[in-house]
């Protein structure tokens, strides 16, 4: 009688725990759309209460208007061309504030990565740093930089430099060393080091770092801007609320979380397509 014999051990242990290659990547896309879909519903309940309550007479109308209400003013807005002119106002100051966090925060995460001793020196200042609140040093930006623009720019890049920062040498330090040896290993200079293998391998991390940080700006201008400024969402959505009209408020909130959602998604999309060749590389190593 001749024993059936276990094969398995045959099978090399990567096949054990690795993805088939018929399966395809996860999409962080499709991933994103299936949870909108998922939670639509839920969304759409939210709204017809908030038509409803008022309406009932469950909460004041005056501070709380309904939503058909709230987009009626939406519309107004739009057709005059004024949210328009706020939104781009806003976005001009997150955006200058973030692109100079971006400069600022990626090279200097990529050297405190990567070299063990500059980090140590520069580590206590940024955790220092780091761990005093942006809004607490609003009032001290308008007074060293006046209720212009540049108190404004300061802020929104104060609310992003460290987040970016800290993903960045999270990043750095989660490279394979083995990616390193081996670039090393064919004389690959510190420049094409950085460039080619751990500024790739970091993308996911820093964009992690980019979406918190977009938010933070974000959120940190329009604080700014109910303070000290004459436009600007934060304005408008202030000023609406101070004359009470509050559905001019809501509409300028709702704006904001439509203007969140489109960053945050498409930041989800830019890592999809930045990180594209490690689905390529989980393929081949199967």
């Amino acid at each position: 009688m001749t024993l059936a014999t276990d094969n398995s051990t045959d099978i090399p242990p990567r096949v054990w725990w690795s993805r088939p290659a018929s399966l395809p990547a996860p999409s962080s896309v499709r991933h994103a759309i299936s949870a909108i879909g998922l939670g639509l519903p839920a969304l759409l309940v939210l709204a017809l209460l908030w038509e409803l309550a008022p309406r009932l007479g469950w909460i004041n109308a005056i501070f709380f208007p309904p939503l058909s209400q709230v987009f009626s003013a939406l519309g107004e807005m739009i057709g005059s061309g004024l949210l328009a002119q706020h939104i781009g106002i806003s976005l001009q100051r997150a955006a200058i504030g973030f692109g100079l966090a971006v400069i600022v925060a990626i090279p200097l995460g990529l050297l405190m990565g990567r070299y063990t001793l500059f980090e140590k020196i520069s580590d206590f200042l940024v955790q220092t740093l780091r761990n005093t609140s942006q809004f607490a040093l609003l009032p001290v930006f308008i007074l060293v930089l006046g209720i212009g623009e540049a108190s404004k720019i300061a802020i929104t890049f104060y609310a992003a430099v460290f987040f970016l920062l800290i993903n960045t040498i999270v990043g750095v330090k989660s490279v394979d060393p083995l990616h390193i040896k081996a670039a090393r290993s064919m004389g690959t200079s510190d420049w094409d080091l950085f460039a080619k293998v751990i500024l790739p391998s970091a993308v996911p991390s820093i964009v992690a770092g980019a979406r918190l940080g977009v938010k933070s700006s974000l959120f940190s201008v329009i604080a700014a801007e109910m303070l000290a400024a004459q436009s600007g969402i934060g304005y408008l959505i202030q000023n609406s609320s101070l004359m009470l009209e509050t559905d001019r408020m809501y509409a300028g909130i709702l704006t904001l979380t439509f203007i969140g959602f489109l960053l945050n998604y498409g930041l989800v999309a830019f890592e999809a397509r930045a990180t594209r060749w490690r689905a390529s590389e989980d393929k081949g190593a199967v």
